[in-house]
């Protein structure tokens, strides 16, 4: 369906990656040390006391989701991920609009994580080095980090799965040492003030819900491995559920220990510089400060190249639909990687965090902005395939009314951060984030209204694609 003038070249690798590559893609995206690290500070500095219940609520709506998108990863692989599961739903166009959507999301958080890992970097810098003055660094850095990122992401699906997960389980294990001595260190006692939600208003544990979700945005990018992996239509669904609940626990666990560990501190925790490093050095564990500094920069890392890697796979896609060139559509005749598609991922990640930094804006501004903007995406791609799930099953005659609860529970707790973040309105200049990324969201509805009448026949190739990609039998996950 792509240009005659270019039939698109090479395939991607088939079978070849485990279970654990696939659980390391979605792990990679999370980049779960960098939420106790970090988004917590964010969560906090709204929700208060009830953080830890911003976490649990995200990771039940999660789970929920997770139901409706193994409706289909349970029965078509593909590395469109969410773009062909709402497609074989809601059909070609809203199919479009969700891998548009899909696409802002996964760039514009590998711009946010590179920003935090720069962040960590300077941390350890400065500890090595002392005080410096930080904008050029910063932009060596930046360019050094989104460089490797594209050589790794254009050599080896396989080898940034596994340098990701590495990455991440090395840092993990540090901080979950820091909450396992915290919870000795206090005893038996418990935090009465997180448990009553002391001081938590219903609007402020709602805005706190846009960065709790933004803690597990990209949960779902196991799925853009469907041509990849090994017996895809039963790791992927796995591999989903697994993601969800393990990180869930993590960061409902963390977020208690530091609001917990940071009562009646001087410097509250939202004010916090690193800290994990203060909770370790009162524990009696300050040799892990710089370990976990170090380890949540090389883990922010590894999250912008999982994040390139899915967005390089849905722009492939969407290329070999015929929606943008053609070009995007080429695998490496060698590497069977979609060497186009990432190097033009690569320099959109290069274009959205490095004029951040040379206008002077703060490394971690600069994560809060483009991550926000990224979690308005996966809201707005995974409300679509909720909606999609009930009318893909019902035309395949699979639709029972189990269904039909989840999915309605799952849209309902997806818009309430959407909510969230309109009402009440936010401070300048998170209030004009909503209406950035509505901007964005219509350059490509646009642009496939303008496909529709220019070419109405390459949406119907796309929708026969999409429909004959979901006619296998259904192969339900063990």
């Amino acid at each position: 369906m792509t240009s005659a003038l270019h039939p698109p070249q090479g395939s991607l690798k088939r079978d070849h990656l485990s279970f654990a590559d696939v659980v390391a893609q979605s792990v990679g995206v999370i980049a779960p040390s960098g939420t106790p690290a970090f988004v917590v500070l964010g969560v906090f500095a709204t929700a208060g006391n009830g953080t830890w219940l911003a976490y649990f609520f995200a990771t039940l709506a999660l789970l929920l989701l997770s139901l409706n998108i193994n409706v289909f990863a349970s029965r078509s692989a593909s590395p469109g991920a969410l773009y062909t599961f709402a497609g074989q739903g809601l059909g070609a166009f809203w199919g479009g609009i969700a891998g548009w959507s899909l696409v802002i999301a996964y760039l514009f958080t590998a711009g946010a994580v590179v920003a935090g890992s720069i962040n960590y970097a300077l941390v350890v810098l400065h500890l090595v080095f002392g005080e410096f003055a930080e904008l050029w660094p910063a932009v060596a850095l930046s360019l050094a980090a989104i460089g490797l990122a594209f050589y790794v992401a254009w050599r080896s699906i396989k080898l940034s799965t596994r340098l990701s997960l590495t990455l991440e389980a090395i840092t993990v294990i540090a901080i979950l040492a820091v909450v396992v001595g915290y919870f000795i260190h206090a005893g038996p006692s418990i935090d009465a003030a997180q448990l009553r939600l002391t001081d938590v208003s219903r609007e402020n544990l709602q805005l706190g819900l846009v960065l709790a979700f933004f803690s597990f945005v990209g949960f779902e990018s196991a799925t853009v491995l469907g041509h990849e992996a090994k017996d895809p239509l039963r790791v992927i669904p796995r591999s989903i559920i697994a993601t969800v609940a393990f990180t869930g626990l993590f960061f409902v666990v963390s977020a208690y220990v530091l609001v917990a560990a940071f009562q009646g501190s001087a410097t509250p925790l939202d004010k916090a510089d690193a800290p994990l490093s203060v909770v370790a050095s009162a524990i009696g564990l300050s040799y892990l400060g710089p370990v976990i500094a170090a380890g949540v920069s090389a883990s922010f890392f590894a999250s912008a190249l999982a994040s390139i890697n899915a967005g390089a796979r849905v722009l492939f896609l969407l290329s070999r639909h015929g929606i943008i060139h053609s070009r995007a559509g080429d695998a490496h005749a060698t590497h069977s990687t979609p060497h186009i598609a990432v190097a033009i991922a690569s320099v959109a990640v290069l274009l959205l965090s490095l004029p951040l930094t040379l206008l002077g804006v703060g490394l971690l501004d600069a994560f809060a902005y483009l991550g926000t903007l990224a979690t308005f995406g996966f809201l707005v791609a995974y409300i679509l395939v909720a909606v999609a799930a009930p009318l893909f099953l019902k035309r395949r005659g699979e639709l029972r009314a189990a269904h039909l609860a989840v999915s309605a529970a799952s849209v309902l707790l997806l818009a309430l951060p959407l909510i969230g973040s309109l009402y009440p309105i936010p401070p300048y200049p998170l209030n004009l984030l909503p209406y950035i990324f509505v901007a964005l969201l219509a350059i490509g509805a646009l642009h496939f209204l303008y496909l529709r009448s220019r070419s109405p026949s390459v949406l119907q190739l796309i929708q026969v694609d999409l429909n004959e990609a979901a006619a296998a039998p259904a192969v339900p996950a063990e």
